[in-house]
């Protein structure tokens, strides 16, 4: 069954990446994104591949991360409904810096490069609106520098969970998005190490653990958690 969004151009103009844009630039972009379904696991793109467009989600969610020769994977990001990625490699043309798979069976739709290059020359808004997403793409960079340099695994971990909580409206239960084997592995650890995390932060009181759920017990102190203060 297709997910794809009744109106397309409302759906365009919500996004991030398209937020604030006119109705003729939106529905220009319409006319030239495609649509693409991928089953769970399936491949979207290998890292070398050409950069031949980027992709927004409609549904499900999708990994972008890295594979060693041995076969260990390092999650770089998590992608779902209306977020975009890959759009780095479709700009310069060069070949995808990491790999992509559908963590859940996904909609997404996909947007040529040449077909977008020749949009970005007709509308002077929509390449304002990539100069801030790149913009944003340094100030996380910076963050995930920022993380893996001086924060350890807790903090890592409570910087997470903060974010998911805002992620699902400030709930004091919030559930984890994806498995514990692929949050360690996008936090930059193992899961022996998580385990440890999630057992210190529930030894302050700031959460409690029950599976996949997590109860936010004291954001304050997670915060705090989080800051390293």
């Amino acid at each position: 069954m297709s997910h794809l969004p009744e109106d397309l151009q409302d759906f365009l103009g919500q996004t991030l990446l398209f937020r604030g844009l006119s109705g003729e630039t939106l529905e220009a972009l319409g006319s030239i994104a495609l649509r693409r379904t991928y089953d769970k696991n399936e491949t979207i793109f290998w890292e070398g591949d050409e950069g031949s467009g980027f992709f927004i989600v409609i549904s499900g969610r999708v990994k972008v991360f890295k594979a060693t020769a041995a076969g260990k994977e390092q999650i770089l990001q998590l992608f779902s409904t209306a977020e975009h990625f890959a759009e780095v490699a479709a700009f310069d043309g060069e070949p995808f810096p990491a790999s992509a798979a559908a963590v859940e069976n996904s909609e997404l739709l996909f947007f040529p490069r040449g077909a977008f290059l020749t949009l970005l020359q007709q509308h002077p808004s929509l390449a304002v609106n990539m100069l801030a997403i790149f913009a944003r793409h340094l100030r996380r960079l910076a963050r995930v520098i920022e993380d893996l340099a001086l924060r350890d695994v807790p903090q890592r971990l409570a910087v997470y969970l903060l974010y998911l909580q805002e992620r699902q409206g400030g709930a004091e239960d919030v559930e984890l998005d994806i498995t514990k084997g692929q949050l360690a592995a996008l936090l930059g650890t193992i899961p022996e190490t998580l385990s440890r995390g999630f057992a210190k932060l529930s030894q302050t009181g700031a959460i409690a653990v029950d599976g996949s759920k997590i109860r936010v017990l004291e954001s304050d102190r997670l915060r705090h958690l989080a800051e390293g203060t």
